[in-house]
């Protein structure tokens, strides 16, 4: 009997070592890893400069409190508003305290509490972030919602206007949906959201919780699309591993976040510093950013090459290294064969198979996947029927 909640539908896999691409669980076998810890190993596992920075700080100190200076904290807040062209951050411990800072920000610095969100988002399960997330699954048996919340269709940007008016605090969305099935904004939806936001005095908020570090071949996603919002929130990617979390804002919201308004007692921790300070130097590069994008185009086009002619495909999308591929069946069956294949992939929703290789992933490695994955499909029996 396990002494563990049974939280999790975990996998027959038991990990003893990983490096890269590459994991090898207890009984020596090798599998090459396609979800990089459900997009946060970005530069893949153990990255060597990552992990030295993370030993020199254990050799430091692990921990004081934010009540002392730290100056890496500084290091990588300019870091991080830089790549995000904005100018205040604070440091959580995960992506839904990022969210629930930055909820908790709008509605400070608006005085209003009604703040809409999208169906099929999801933004954390906290009972604000649950309460802000736009799938009814995940809430479950847990009673009554935090209120306020309004949902409408993504790319629906009429329904949005139906919705806001000068009650809004925020309008809070995903560019990529990421958990409700790799759904890319289209460019006239999230301006026209902006622009709505601006019209009524609303913060715009985009969690970038899945698709930032350079994920999309941006350092974030919303840089594609020529949007400035008010606040974006930053986690897996950003500590390689580490636990981090991060709300990014713009000067005018630094009054709303003063001394006792909010906090957190690991939030920025130095060792998790330490690994966000690393990863950023390794990520924040056009070299690899633009390699980011090539790579999530070659994905693409390796699986449409290998994959158009069977109908139980019905469409490949996403954006840079984060890859959907729809399906017309559950494919939880076809995950579990991929891993006994060696190949460890993601759902999105019940018909998604998601795809968030490491960043530093090669077109090799790209290559062995989709052969891997194609045998699957082709000889799955969903297919044959």
């Amino acid at each position: 009997m396990s002494n563990l909640f049974q939280t999790y539908g975990r996998w027959e896999i038991e990990p003893a070592s990983a490096q890269g691409s590459w994991m090898t669980d207890i009984n020596g076998k090798k599998y090459l890893d396609f979800t990089s810890g459900i997009g946060v190993c970005n530069i893949g596992h153990r990255p060597e400069k990552v992990q030295q920075a993370v030993l020199e700080q254990i050799n430091q100190y692990w921990h004081v409190s934010n009540l002392f200076t730290n100056s890496k904290q500084e290091e990588a807040a300019t870091k991080l508003a830089t790549a995000a062209g904005m100018d205040r951050v604070f440091f959580a411990n995960s992506g839904a305290e990022a969210n629930e800072g930055a909820i908790k920000l709008a509605r400070k610095a608006t005085g209003r509490t009604k703040i809409i969100t999208f169906l099929n988002s999801f933004h954390g399960r906290t009972f604000a972030t649950m309460s802000a997330t736009g799938q009814d699954k995940i809430k479950h048996g847990f009673g009554p919602m935090l209120e306020k919340f309004v949902y409408v269709p993504y790319n629906d940007l009429e329904a949005v206007k139906a919705a806001i008016g000068d009650d809004v605090a925020a309008v809070m969305l995903e560019v990529v949906q990421g958990e409700g099935g790799i759904h890319v904004g289209d460019q006239s939806f999230l301006q026209g959201v902006e622009a709505l936001c601006k019209e009524h005095g609303a913060q715009f908020i985009i969690d970038e919780i899945q698709t930032g570090i350079g994920r999309t071949g941006k350092p974030f996603a919303f840089q594609y699309f020529g949007l400035t919002p008010d606040i974006v929130t930053s986690a897996k990617g950003l500590g390689s591993g580490f636990p981090i979390g991060a709300v990014i804002g713009r000067e005018h919201l630094s009054e709303y976040f003063g001394p006792g308004s909010h906090g957190s007692t690991f939030g920025g921790n130095p060792v998790s510093i330490a690994a966000a300070i690393a990863t950023m130097n390794e990520i924040f590069h056009s070299e690899l950013l633009e390699a980011v994008q090539e790579k999530g185009k070659y994905l693409v086009e390796q699986i449409q090459n290998n994959l158009s002619d069977v109908p139980f495909i019905k469409e490949v999308r996403g954006l840079g290294l984060m890859i959907g591929i729809e399906c017309d069946q559950a494919v939880a069956p076809l995950l579990s064969e991929l891993r006994n294949q060696g190949l460890i992939l993601l759902q999105a929703g019940e018909k998604v198979i998601r795809l968030l290789p490491p960043l530093t992933v090669t077109n090799q490695e790209i290559d062995e996947a989709v052969k891997i994955l194609a045998a699957v499909i082709k000889n799955s029996d969903a297919v044959k029927a």
